[in-house]
């Protein structure tokens, strides 16, 4: 059984979830809580204490712009499990899909093409997902 989540800052971590929940989708977010390992459940308090509660509320940049810039570093990275994430999290925070397709096309010259291709099919599979489900 796992341990009960224990942040060392509650209120940052409450504030965290409920922007993570926000951006992501209570049911992504949900099931990353609730399926929590041993193993693993130090990394979920910090990324949604420090990422979600910390970094995703300061002051600056508007949640948009935050997505647009995450679209962009995870190609770079080339983790297409939590560039999906967030191609759904940027449709949440207002970006379109013709802004996605921009940013894309814009890494594909600073991060070379083939994460580009990558991204392009990561982004076209969850806006398949979406559309047969609208």
């Amino acid at each position: 059984m796992t341990r009960p989540y224990a942040p060392k800052n509650r209120a940052l971590f409450d504030e965290g979830l409920a922007t993570r929940r926000e951006v992501l989708g209570a049911d992504v977010v949900d099931a990353a809580i609730h399926n929590a390992t041993d193993f693993n459940i130090d990394m979920q308090e910090l990324v949604t204490q420090y990422c979600w509660g910390d970094v995703w509320n300061r002051p600056g940049l508007e949640r948009k712009t935050r997505s647009l810039l995450n679209l962009a570093m995870l190609t770079a990275l080339n983790k297409p499990h939590e560039l999906k994430l967030h191609v759904s999290g940027a449709l949440n925070n207002g970006v379109t899909r013709e802004e996605i397709k921009e940013v894309l096309l814009q890494t594909a010259i600073y991060c070379g093409v083939p994460a580009a291709m990558d991204a392009f099919r990561s982004a076209g599979e969850v806006f398949k997902e979406l559309d047969k489900s609208s």
